[in-house]
């Protein structure tokens, strides 16, 4: 029989991949967002996940099977991220109909897990690297452990199983993404290659010689699916990476070789993207007019300032993946091919040049 899937934040890079995933496998998908992007095969769900009763009107006639969360929305301090963002997951869950209920729900979460949320980002005291699940939760507020905490809430009180999955930045394709390290520097990169300016690392001394791992939105889907298919893996947290460890200074080259550019030597300064790329809006306009763009809107393809929190982090960051492998999930995905995937998607799609 047909399985339904509840894709929740279906216009983002890892909901949107995921959605593209479960079609392949034969799912009748349900993409719920606030603005849906039409994607093909994609039943849209139009929500608000912070209006509770229009949350429960737009569920009332979808009785998933599996519903992967992928969704947040930032807010000016960390307690309205964790009042906001819990919110968004008990509407959620509270809306499904009742009448069978979800069999499985995964969150999408990330390293901000261990790494504190956006107010102390990568400060204090932080676990030792690689990550593991066993480490657990920091003593500090996170609207990460609050999305959890009402996950678990529903899943005691409906019945379903649960799995939550950590990656680290996502690589993947969506446009108007409020973290999409990806098309950032691909935006970035062809700044510099039209202008001739350098294309300098913006990050930390840390970041540029330590080692680091990413996460391609397509090995996320990859498992998700593996953890809604695989009883031993329910209420169960795990972490999600490639399964390579890079170092930027290795990367960075390899980005600026396939834009056609020379990476300008680090030199240990920190010269953050959002300085950069301060004034960059009606240079990336007139980029997209003489180019024949499908964006002109740099807002809505690049992110400087979480890219800025990713590559300004003061330590290394690698994540463990050994409790996945244990239980039998085998993705492998090079990083450096992720980026070049994307890439080359972005420029069919006419989104860069």
């Amino acid at each position: 029989m047909t399985k339904t899937a509840l894709v929740v934040g279906a216009s983002g890079i890892a909901g949107s991949a995921t959605a593209t995933l479960l079609l392949d496998h034969g799912w009748t998908v349900h993409g719920l967002a606030r603005r849906p992007t039409g994607q093909v095969g994609v039943q849209p769900v139009v929500a608000d996940l912070q209006d509770r009763a229009g949350t429960a009107e737009a569920l009332r006639a979808i009785d998933p099977d599996a519903v992967f969360i992928s969704t947040w929305l930032r807010q000016d301090s960390e307690a309205e991220n964790i009042r906001v963002n819990s919110a968004m997951v008990r509407n959620l869950l509270d809306g499904l109909p009742k009448s069978g209920g979800p069999r499985h729900v995964a969150l999408v979460t990330g390293l901000k897990h261990y790494l504190g949320p956006f107010e102390a980002y990568g400060k204090g005291t932080l676990p030792q690297t690689p990550f593991r699940e066993t480490q657990g939760r920091l003593d500090i507020e996170n609207f990460y452990y609050a999305q959890e905490d009402a996950l678990f809430a529903a899943a005691a009180r409906d019945g379903f199983s649960w799995s939550v999955h950590s990656p680290h930045t996502v690589i993947g394709l969506a446009v108007g993404n409020a973290m999409n390290m990806g098309t950032t520097l691909a935006v970035y990169a062809t700044v510099c290659r039209e202008t001739g300016r350098p294309f300098v690392f913006p990050g930390s001394a840390a970041q540029w010689s330590g080692l680091t791992d990413m996460t391609d939105a397509g090995q996320l889907a990859r498992h998700l699916l593996w953890a809604t298919e695989t009883p031993a893996t329910h209420n169960e947290a795990f972490n999600i990476v490639n399964g390579d460890v890079f170092r930027w200074q290795w990367m960075w080259e390899r980005i600026a070789a396939w834009f056609g550019i020379e990476a300008t030597p680090f030199d240990g300064t920190v010269r953050p993207l959002e300085q950069q790329m301060a004034g960059d809006a009606q240079v990336w306009k007139e980029i997209a007019t003489r180019k024949g763009l499908a964006e002109p809107d740099l807002a809505r393809l690049a992110s400087p300032w979480h890219t800025d929190a990713d590559l300004g982090r003061p330590i290394e960051v690698v994540t463990d993946m050994s409790k996945s492998r244990r239980l039998g999930f085998t993705g492998y995905q090079p990083t450096d091919d992720a980026f070049f995937a994307l890439f080359k998607r972005l420029r069919a799609e006419r989104l860069i040049p």
